[in-house]
């Protein structure tokens, strides 16, 4: 890029009485997509209909065919800050994408395993993980495994091993770009077989050490979720100013495709100012779809499933796919794979 980046500020000034206290309860605000839940009823739907047609095809399997992009998709989930959402997102997004009939793989970079863990996938320490494939030049196929509940769905897990590779991969040759060749000898393979994944998902730790510079330089795509509170935003201009770098230094291929709203919370006025802010900064790059604050986004990993499986009625699985609908229409408009 030829311009030098900005730093992103937003001075949001909001009297005290504007911001709502925040409490436990959960306000679901009403399903975000009609387009996902069209029936004969048409305007006279209700939410509660909505919610129940788009559960009752989704448990049932009659989902529609969203467009395949013109090659592979490869997206990096990044964002530095924890608990804004990362592996949420990457997990329902792939689901989404996946119950409409596209191929997607997801390769779980952080050492924690919440993704591997929401997608029911084994990785307890000594299973065959991304670790072996960046440390040990394993091929990804020897670490994949197939979602179960997802038809469609991949997983390349995590393991506890990961947690010391930051430290193991400073001394290996080509340490950056060790998964880009890994996913390249996949993808080929793929290729050559007559078949090919549509989407690739890399769900990253929240940091921006070797492993997350492993996700950008092999991926084309960015997507960054941000959580709708104003010290989400502090550590933006960071992380773009990173993607920057690696377009410059190790991957010109790379940019910021996607910016997704999590966590949004209707009743305070300081989420939606974020909101109005980020889409005033950002553009047509911030989807149209915001993720709310939802009790069953949160409760479906414990239960080792994603919210579209989990409940796939309730108001974060709808927002989920009506997002991941945006993500896949995009490209076929846009005319590829961004």
């Amino acid at each position: 890029m030829t311009e030098e980046p900005t730093e992103v500020r937003f001075p949001l000034t909001v009297a005290p009485g504007d911001v709502s206290r925040e409490t436990d309860d959960v306000a679901e605000p009403e399903a975000p997509a009609e387009s996902l839940a069209e029936s004969p009823q048409g305007e006279h739907e209700t939410p509660i209909a909505t919610a129940a047609a788009a559960a009752a095809r989704i448990r049932g399997g009659r989902t529609e065919s969203w467009p395949r992009p013109d090659d592979t998709r490869v997206i990096t989930v990044a964002n530095q800050k924890g608990g804004v959402g990362k592996t949420t997102t990457t997990v329902n997004i792939a689901a989404s994408l996946a119950l409409h009939g596209l191929r997607v793989l997801v390769v779980d970079l952080d050492p924690q395993g919440n993704a591997s863990t929401a997608l029911a996938v084994p990785h307890h320490a000594g299973e065959p993980s991304v670790y072996e494939v960046l440390i040990g030049g394993q091929p990804l196929t020897s670490a994949l495994h197939q979602v179960e509940a997802i038809p469609g769905l991949e997983c390349v897990p995590a393991t506890i091993d990961l947690a010391g590779a930051e430290i193991e991969l400073v001394s290996l040759v080509a340490r950056e770009s060790r998964l880009q060749r890994a996913l390249d000898e996949l993808l080929a393979a793929e290729a050559t077989a007559g078949r090919r994944y549509d989407y690739v998902v890399i769900d990253c730790p929240p940091s921006l050490g070797l492993l997350t510079i492993n996700a950008f330089v092999a991926a084309r795509e960015v997507l960054i979720p941000i959580q709708c509170e104003y010290y989400a935003l502090e550590g933006l201009g960071q992380l773009l100013r990173n993607v920057e770098l690696i377009q410059s230094h190790l991957n010109p291929n790379l940019g910021v495709s996607t910016i997704l709203l999590t966590m949004y919370d209707g009743r305070t006025r300081l989420a939606s100012q974020v909101a109005d802010e980020v889409r005033e900064h950002f553009g047509d790059v911030v989807l149209s779809t915001a993720i709310p604050r939802s009790v069953r986004v949160s409760e479906a990993p414990s239960y080792s499933q994603t919210v579209l499986t989990y409940d796939p009625g309730s108001s974060g699985a709808l927002s989920y796919l009506e997002a991941a609908r945006e993500m896949a229409y995009r490209a076929a408009t846009s005319g590829g794979g961004g």
